[in-house]
């Protein structure tokens, strides 16, 4: 780019899981390294990354969809350059650019680093370039990262899976689990403490096996312990573990940890033994049920969610049964509930006894009826007790109406809340804290109507206030061991727009 070229503006379009999310962080973060700039609302950019997702049924059909709808303007502007990257991406490969040539870039999840290259080569060369590494070459996190939060922030802690769950495509796709090493990890978060981020989420495909590369099965309780411990950050949280490497050293630590959130969202998929054993889920439901009995001795205010599938092949009507009686034992905050999804190349999708999509919606609506009543009760129960927000924004899509605003409370649930009151401190912004009490328990929500018992103002608010996120160079590896990290200069790039 010369210095009379105006700098090209990105847009970055994110499917799926927190993983996504945090890669395309990550994405940002090296195009704003090379140059580019956000495109800003109601502007037309000159790249569009699509970051895919594999999981769902329907993810080719939105993309390809998408991609339809995007011919037209490259075909008005063919400076418009066009990204494929991610799962789907990983799964389809050269197919991408048969089916929508005018796509210009198809990157994989094991090569995120390398968009800006295939970009600027794709240009030079006018031609597509597909390139999908079948390996991990370079970790993530050793990438710049642009983050979408002044005060919360996802720190990967591996990527891959090692489990063989028949539903899921996503190891085949992100390969073999790898671990960072905990010095690294510590790193990241204190730098992103340093740029006034309050909170992190601990990240990886089965994050409680943590270690597993470098033989300690302990790891994952000894780093929330350490990343406990880091001044100045407030909460900690994690996702998502496997019931089946969930050890009780991790719910010490939880327990034990100040700033590390009575949260816990750990996934079900199935109440039924039989089921599990099909979906080679190395656990079955009184183990699970167990380890919430364990949780729950420990933190008796902890927060509870899960992942269930409905429909999985050969899911008769007492396996569903018996799922529903999982649930309403568990007594989960909340669910996430799916239809099973046949996807291509997983050993489910060759099953025998597929449902009909009629008996999966009628079992699905049973399921997600029963759920929203527990979540209801729940939630109801907190009425009257007085909670400790994180202000947050765009998760209140009323707060305008209603002149409230939202936050989460430190077990993860969503309270929308009044801004008002003698102790507010100038105006409440994202990123600063506020106490109050609740006065109504929603299924799926809390409401604090009355005036806030205290109000502090943060660095991530004045953060929030200026428009200002904070973007981490990359961290680059540590070595094993959980001693206070080395002291780490403050990022070169400080806060960026």
């Amino acid at each position: 780019m010369t210095e009379t070229q105006a700098p090209r503006a990105y847009q970055i379009r994110t499917f799926g899981c927190q993983m996504n999310v945090h890669d395309s962080e990550r994405l940002a973060g090296q195009l704003e390294d090379a140059g580019y700039v956000p495109v800003d609302h109601g502007a037309k950019p000159d790249l569009i990354v699509f970051n895919t997702c594999a999981v769902r049924e329907n993810a080719d059909n939105k993309l390809y969809g998408t991609l339809g709808h995007l011919r037209p303007d490259k075909v008005a502007n063919p400076e418009l350059q066009i990204a494929v990257g991610g799962c789907l991406a990983q799964k389809d490969r050269g197919e991408i650019v048969k089916r929508a040539p005018w796509v210009d870039v198809v990157f994989g999840t094991h090569n995120i680093g390398s968009l800006p290259t295939l970009l600027e080569r794709a240009r030079h060369n006018a031609e597509a370039e597909v390139e999908i590494l079948e390996s991990l070459e370079t970790f993530p996190s050793t990438l710049p990262a642009k983050r979408e939060s002044s005060y919360a922030s996802w720190v990967s802690v591996s990527v891959g899976c090692n489990n063989t769950c028949t539903f899921c495509i996503v190891p085949a796709l992100r390969g073999k689990e790898r671990d960072r090493r905990p010095g690294e990890i510590l790193s990241e978060v204190e730098a992103l403490v340093a740029e006034g981020v309050l909170e992190v989420t601990l990240l990886g495909q089965n994050v409680n096996s943590y270690g597993v590369e470098f033989g300690d099965r302990l790891a994952f309780g000894k780093l929330l312990r350490a990343t406990g411990a880091i001044d100045g950050l407030e909460r900690v949280r994690f996702t998502s573990p496997h019931p089946a490497a969930f050890t009780s050293d991790v719910i010490e630590a939880m327990a034990e940890t100040p700033n590390v959130c009575h949260q816990l969202h750990m996934p079900l998929q199935s109440g039924s033994d039989r089921v599990l054993r099909e979906m080679k889920r190395s656990y079955r439901s009184a183990r699970f049920l167990k380890i919430l009995d364990e949780v729950r001795a420990a933190m008796p205010d902890a927060a509870i969610t899960t992942d269930i599938i409905v429909g999985f092949p050969g899911e008769t009507e007492e396996d569903f049964q018996a799922t529903l009686d999982v649930v309403a034992q568990a007594r989960f905050s909340s669910a996430f509930t799916f239809q099973y999804s046949k996807r291509p190349g997983t050993p489910a999708a060759t099953m025998a006894d597929q449902l009909p999509k009629e008996v999966v919606q009628e079992r699905y609506e049973r399921l997600v009826e029963l759920q929203n009543a527990i979540s209801w009760e729940e939630n109801k129960k907190i009425v009257g007790r007085r909670v400790e927000l994180l202000v947050a924004e765009g998760e209140g899509r009323k707060d305008a109406e209603t002149n409230r605003m939202s936050g989460r409370a430190r077990d993860g649930r969503l309270v929308h809340f009044t801004p008002t009151g003698a102790l507010v401190d100038g105006t409440v912004r994202p990123g600063d804290v506020v106490e109050t009490v609740v006065t109504y328990g929603a299924p799926h929500h809390l409401v604090a109507d009355g005036d806030l018992l205290s109000h502090r103002r943060t660095r991530a608010g004045d953060n929030a206030e200026a428009g200002l996120k904070p973007k981490t160079s990359g961290v680059t590896l540590g070595l094993p061991g959980f001693g206070a990290p080395a002291a780490q200069p403050a990022p070169v790039s400080g806060c960026a727009l």
